[in-house]
């Protein structure tokens, strides 16, 4: 048989998340945002999860060709823009929107020979410092895309920096606002932490987008963790990590475990080791203690994870043995429920990571 780790999409948890974003956001079209491959999902996996969004944006002309593949005739949006002048082509062959966020990417509209102008989305650098042009920039930028016949509507744009946190974003909105005020087009301000603490229901003034970001709510990862948790906001994680127990051991105090010695057991216990490792995209860094559910119960690693392999305890949990499952996150047995935040906490990072680590080795299917 195949070694027992599995990783399972649950389409329906997509489609509930996004619904979420939707009720947070109910005066916007939603963009679902499947960069990176859909955060390590699969873009072609989280399609019938995502597909009652009104677009989906990314980064990679790729990622763009295989959802054109699925038959999606909608809005896509390349969220870096263009990366060279020939990208421009493809754009206009796929009917691609793209933003623009630097002076070289409107010299390259102004060379662009095209049949059908183009739908850009204009980048303002409003506090984050990275993309994007700066406020006493942004109107001139404006003016010279609105005098190319290569340029359709041109959309207003920014993102923010401390959206998750206590800054906020009125400081980042207020320059938004000042620069914009007067200029037409459609606004895209909020990513997930701003749709969900600041839209309607949040604990934050609303802000008024024409378009919303669904990043990381879309796939079941609270924006603003641990001040926030999933089940605050009403979200499902839309992936499960799960495997078995390969072989037990039973330990006497003074007993160390896995490379490094890192655990000693100080009283006599079971521990289970289980098909999952550092090449599974499990991280390495995870101590001893990281959450993890065995046949739905709660437990925790022990020792050091190894490239394919880690422990769990399994002194609490006699009933558990060889065949055990165990969920490393997302949705486990009998209705348990691991958020991969946690996982995420125990290794010092954020449930980003830890999906767009997700191996290639990993066999992935599509549930419910």
């Amino acid at each position: 048989m195949p070694r027992p780790i599995q990783a399972l999409i649950h389409t329906a948890a997509l489609a509930h998340n996004l619904a979420r974003a939707r009720e947070a956001a109910p005066d916007a079209r939603v963009w679902a945002v499947v960069k990176a491959n859909a955060y390590g999902h699969g873009i072609e996996r989280v399609f019938d999860g995502l597909r009652g969004a009104d677009g989906f944006a990314l980064l990679d002309l790729s990622e763009a060709q295989r959802l054109r593949a699925l038959d999606w005739r909608g809005p896509i949006l390349l969220l870096e823009g263009c990366f060279e002048p020939r990208d421009l082509e493809l754009c206009s062959r796929l009917n691609l929107w793209h933003a623009v966020h630097q002076n070289e990417q409107i010299d390259w509209l102004a060379a662009h020979k095209t049949h059908q102008p183009h739908r850009v989305f204009l980048k303002m650098n409003s506090g984050m410092n990275r993309l994007g042009f700066r406020p006493e920039a942004y109107r001139t930028a404006w003016a010279r895309l609105n005098a190319l016949p290569q340029v359709d509507e041109i959309s207003l744009m920014t993102h923010f920096s401390d959206a998750d946190g206590p800054r906020g974003v009125a400081h980042q909105v207020a320059v938004f606002d000042e620069v914009t005020r007067d200029l037409p087009g459609e606004r895209s301000l909020s990513n997930s932490a701003a749709v969900l603490r600041h839209g309607a229901g949040g604990s934050g003034p609303a802000l008024r987008s024409d378009w919303v970001r669904a990043g990381i709510l879309a796939y079941g990862s609270a924006p603003d963790f641990p001040e926030h948790d999933i089940a605050h906001w009403g979200l499902r994680p839309a992936m499960t990590l799960r495997s078995r127990i390969i072989a037990t051991q039973s330990l006497l105090a003074g007993d160390t475990v896995g490379y490094g010695s890192s655990f000693t057991a100080t009283t006599p216990m079971r521990i289970g080791i289980v098909a999952c490792g550092y090449a599974d995209g499990y991280p390495r860094h995870c101590g001893s203690g990281t959450p993890v559910l065995v046949d739905g119960v709660r437990s925790g690693t022990v020792g050091r994870v190894s490239m394919d392999m880690l422990v769990v305890d399994l002194t609490p949990l006699p009933q558990a043995g060889v065949g055990s499952e165990v969920t490393l996150w997302g949705h486990g047995p009998g209705g348990s429920l691991l958020a991969i935040d946690e996982v995420a906490r125990a290794a010092a990072t954020i449930g980003y990571e830890l999906m767009c680590a997700l191996a290639q080795r990993v066999p992935t299917d599509v549930g419910d």
